[in-house]
């Protein structure tokens, strides 16, 4: 058997190396765990010049749509009627401008002809009732009937029939006390 000794070599030639070597030993961990505890430690930031988490924006994200536009109606005013014209363009331009789902067009004396042959109380009961593909009040369940019947009015007149404009009924009274109502007792 031989002492044959076998040396190894090492990466590490020379001193200069032996100084890398260290530092690197020392310096790679310390620059990984200063960076995890930046990553761990960091809060999100908003972008230079950006808004979107003011107060003021996240108010507007979150506002309910139906505050948009949202009128409060007295229940105990007069109820003021519309014109036909207004209820025209509010309910019944929708179909009645376009022809959609086979409503006849306004001021369309063809499409118009048979129903305006039907009469006036036909024509003013399909609308406030609704016929077909047709709502009833044109899907607006707010509309009085005297402001369904001036807007059938206005649309058969626009398309040759001579309709005269309904009349207004008038409002009821409030109802009076009755005088033959016994007296309370006196006590």
């Amino acid at each position: 058997m031989s002492d044959a000794h076998h040396e190894e070599e090492s990466a590490i030639k020379t001193p200069k190396q032996l100084i890398m070597a260290i530092l690197a030993g020392f310096l790679v961990p310390i620059v990984c765990i200063v960076l995890l505890v930046l990553y761990v430690t960091n809060e999100k930031h908003i972008g230079a010049g950006s808004d979107g988490l003011s107060p003021e924006a996240v108010a507007a994200r979150i506002k309910p749509v139906a505050d948009d536009g949202f009128i409060l109606k007295d229940v105990n005013a007069p109820k003021v009627l519309k014109t036909g014209d207004e209820v025209y363009k509010m309910a019944c331009a929708a179909c009645h401008a376009t022809g959609a789902a086979g409503a006849p067009k306004m001021g369309d004396a063809g499409a118009w002809s048979a129903r305006i042959a039907q009469g006036y109380s036909t024509l003013a009961k399909h609308a406030i009732e609704g016929i077909r593909a047709m709502p009833a009040k044109g899907g607006n369940p707010d509309l009085d009937d005297v402001e369904v019947e001036r807007v059938v009015v206005l649309m058969a007149n626009s398309a040759g029939a001579k309709f005269a404009e309904p009349a207004v009924p008038a409002p009821a009274a409030p109802a009076a006390p009755a005088a033959d109502a016994p007296a309370a007792p006196a006590k």
